[in-house]
């Protein structure tokens, strides 16, 4: 196919609308203005069905053929993340505490510049869908759209997702077939026993010592298992223990951790020790344990046949796409669209000196609208016509 080739003032409104964006970010499953703005932007691109509420907040925009071919789906992410932003762009966050630090409002704009071009000229055979998934930051979203019975409806033969990528080369692309990234999940370790009298320590039970040895035993449990460097990593992100209080001998501590691994078979079998080790530590202490979790990430595998499709669509647009290094350690809910559906996610790059995700002063670098786009418009005509 001819090389997709967008005229300036196209790329000017989908600048404009990615500013707009940043201005008013909104959290995991709070996107109801955000997705109320895309519904509105997919019924003003001639979209044949707009499907709100998807999962929570998420939007659905079906362009149909009516002639049999496949279903190809590109998803982007709604939700912005509880960080105050630092940098000083024009467009900056309108909303104290919140920000879009990850980039989720250049990919929506991606798929809205999508959705212009599938207006302007509409697939020949089966559908393209352009999802608009929220909650993806706290792992919720993807789980929430698939278990929505409308799903159905729109189930792909092909999903596709990317994420800008800072410290790589801007407007570059990268995918590797297999893993892509890390499974990853919260889990929080509550340890009780009873508090006195500073003085008198012997008289209460104190979680100090169990809580010490899970700070130094956690973190060992990939090399305890005997897992490759690289393959598996628990963070602890979080302690506390008892109240700033002199007088007294503490009776709780929190520990808080994030396991990650590079499949979900390996993660099962990490969160599973990370229990067995708490349980141990507890029963040790005479102490009473709970534990829960959040925040859960499947692992995110690409299936060669979509991998090709993306690596053939980089060839078509001229852009170079490298071979990834390995899995990122990171983690993306897109993961479970790939048990729906064959799938791949890749990675374009922001800049080598670009801020870092989730950094405060971050900021979606615009100049990869038109890449990105490419990227995606040409694998649409190429399966969809």
């Amino acid at each position: 196919m001819t090389k997709p080739n967008y005229d300036s003032s196209f790329i000017a409104e989908l600048t404009a609308l990615r500013r707009d964006l940043h201005r008013v970010p909104e959290l995991s499953s709070e996107e109801t203005e955000t997705a109320k703005r895309m519904a509105g932007w997919l019924a003003d691109c001639e979209a044949d069905e707009v499907i709100t509420g998807l999962g929570g907040t998420g939007v659905a925009g079906v362009f149909d053929s009516g002639v049999p071919g496949p279903a190809i789906l590109f998803r982007c992410e709604l939700d912005a993340l509880p960080i105050h932003e630092t940098g000083i762009p024009n467009w900056r966050s309108k909303i104290a505490g919140k920000g879009h630090m990850c980039g989720h409002d250049g990919h929506m704009t991606i798929l809205c510049g999508l959705a212009r071009r599938l207006q302007a000229v509409r697939p020949k055979r089966g559908r393209v869908i352009l999802l608009f998934q929220p909650a993806e930051e706290t792992g919720a979203g993807a789980r929430g759209v698939i278990d929505d019975v409308r799903f159905k409806s729109i189930k792909p033969d092909f999903a596709f997702g990317l994420h800008n990528l800072p410290g790589m080369k801007l407007g570059d692309a990268a995918i590797r077939e297999g893993s892509f990234c890390f499974a990853s999940e919260g889990m929080t370790i509550h340890l009780s026993g009873w508090t006195s009298h500073a003085a008198h320590p012997e008289d209460g039970r104190s979680p100090a010592g169990a809580m010490l040895t899970l700070a130094e035993k956690l973190p060992a449990l990939p090399r305890d298992l005997g897992m490759e460097p690289g393959e598996a990593i628990v963070t602890l992100s979080h302690a506390r223990l008892g109240e700033p209080a002199f007088g007294i001998s503490p009776g709780e501590a929190w520990i808080l951790a994030t396991l990650r691994a590079r499949t979900d078979e390996m993660q099962a079998r990490l969160m599973q020790a990370a229990r067995d080790l708490a349980n141990k530590a507890a029963d040790a202490a005479g102490l009473q344990l709970e534990i829960s979790t959040a925040e859960r990430f499947a692992a995110c595998s690409n299936d060669a046949e979509p991998t090709a499709i993306v690596r053939k669509a980089c060839e078509e647009a001229g852009i170079a796409c490298a071979e990834a290094d390995g899995p990122f350690r990171w983690s993306e809910d897109f993961g479970l669209f790939g048990r729906a559906a064959p799938s791949a996610f890749f990675v374009l790059g922001a800049g080598e000196d670009h801020s870092q995700l989730h950094n405060p002063d971050y900021d979606f670098p615009d100049e990869i609208i038109p890449r990105a786009l490419a990227i995606f418009e040409t694998i649409a005509r190429e399966q969809c016509g």
